[in-house]
């Protein structure tokens, strides 16, 4: 009698511990979406074609991560593909620049978003003559797997100043979405020659002192044939943007507000996307060992960026910085012109 009384108690205790840990499951699921998710949210479709009223279930995109990120890792087979209804999307927005202005904290910030697929590595399609030879269907197979609903994104910084990518991409699709990170030109230029003097660095190869790169030792003024110094005229690359795309498809995204205040920043994009607000502050949290933003998904998962962002800049000579920015100043009033927004640069 006492044995079967054990075991019977054994049996419930077997099926209360079952009970609490499906409810603990549940319950690290829903605080980890509940505050900037909501079960159904309508989707403006202004994104590449006519506005759709079409409703799609975020929080449900939002559990389905995990098995997207699966198929990214190609655990996937044809049958599972169909059965999930996946797709391999061409992007509806790029993020088509600028080098070292901070694309890949903003593509790995939008992708907080249930809306959104990000792809993963830079694709190099459009700036790269082989890889243009291959094909739009090249080109869509690269994409991560996605459901329709959702909207792809890829980042490629040489886009922004590449000559023939303007063109390329109209011919792929002329409505698309366009996104230009920037960061206060010297400040940028620095952050480039930084990451090439890293590089060369790894390889036990000497490197020119920036300040005899960024200005002309010849004429003492500043050397536009530097390539640094000639992506930081964001004017003149927009210029020929605007050749094939109206203004009003382009969006700047400020690089160095980004960094001390993001929230803001990702806010204007998912307006600009015709997302519905999702990413909020308990998505960013300041680490203050890295000394920026990591990313929350949800209770269980974060994320930081490589160890190789925020690079510590050599000291520069402050009268070539002055000059600098005195060069740059008036192709900057252009730029905010251009496209209605102000940037504090000084």
């Amino acid at each position: 009698m006492l044995f079967k009384q054990q075991a019977w108690l054994r049996q419930k205790l077997l099926v209360l511990g079952s009970l609490a840990v499906g409810s603990l499951l549940y319950l690290v699921a829903r605080v980890g979406s509940l505050d900037r998710l909501q079960p159904i949210c309508p989707i403006e479709g202004r994104l590449g074609g006519a506005r759709s009223q079409a409703e799609f279930p975020l929080r449900a995109l939002q559990f389905k991560r995990g098995l997207l990120h699966e198929f990214r890792k190609g655990n996937a087979s044809k049958e599972q593909v169909r059965l999930h209804d996946l797709v391999q999307q061409l992007p509806k927005a790029i993020i088509i620049g600028v080098r070292k202005g901070g694309t890949r904290a903003l593509l790995e910030m939008l992708n907080l978003h249930p809306a959104v697929v990000k792809a993963s590595q830079e694709i190099h399609f459009f700036d790269n003559d082989e890889n243009y030879g291959k094909g739009i269907e090249w080109y869509r197979k690269k994409m991560p797997f996605s459901y329709p609903q959702q909207i792809t994104i890829e980042k490629s910084p040489a886009y922004f100043i590449t000559e023939e990518v303007p063109e390329r991409i109209y011919k792929m699709n002329s409505s698309i979405k366009l996104l230009i990170i920037v960061r206060e030109p010297t400040t940028r230029a620095i952050s480039d020659y930084t990451q090439v003097l890293e590089g060369k660095e790894r390889k036990n190869k000497t490197y020119y002192k920036f300040e005899k790169l960024a200005i002309d030792p010849n004429t003492c003024e500043v050397n536009t044939k530097y390539k640094a110094v000639r992506t930081s005229i964001y004017t003149k690359h927009l210029e020929r943007w605007l050749k094939y795309f109206p203004i009003e498809q382009f969006h700047v995204v400020d690089g160095d507000r980004l960094i001390t205040e993001p929230l803001p920043e990702l806010q204007l994009v998912e307006k600009f996307l015709n997302l519905p607000p999702r990413i909020s502050q308990y998505n960013l949290y300041f680490n203050a060992t890295r000394g920026f933003y990591c990313l929350r998904f949800n209770i269980i998962f974060n994320k930081c960026l490589a160890g190789s962002k925020g690079r510590i800049h050599p000291e520069v000579d402050p009268s070539v910085i002055t000059k600098l920015r005195k060069f740059f100043h008036p192709f900057n009033q252009k730029f905010y012109q251009i496209t209605g927004r102000t940037l504090n640069w000084p």
